[in-house]
């Protein structure tokens, strides 16, 4: 079956995780926990794929998705 892989990056400046992905048109989610985010994505798939007429989905049974988040940081530099 086709999977849908989402991407959730951090946003800095909002301090929320937002969801976007490249497999299906229209998902931009945001929330302010990975756990948070997950069923605001799983919500906002299963609204999606029913408007987009189920694309190249088959709807007969359950579409997986794969989410994968990202956040990037800084150790701060040690000083002697």
């Amino acid at each position: 079956p086709n999977t849908i892989l989402v991407r959730a990056d951090w946003d800095e400046d909002a301090k929320v995780w937002v969801a976007t992905s490249a497999d299906i048109d229209g998902l931009a989610v945001e929330a302010e926990s990975v756990d948070a985010l997950y069923d605001k994505v799983s919500a906002a798939l299963m609204d999606l794929i029913e408007l987009n007429g189920g694309g190249t989905f088959d709807l007969s049974s359950d579409v997986p998705f794969h989410m994968v988040a990202a956040k990037t940081g800084r150790v701060p530099a040690l000083h002697h």
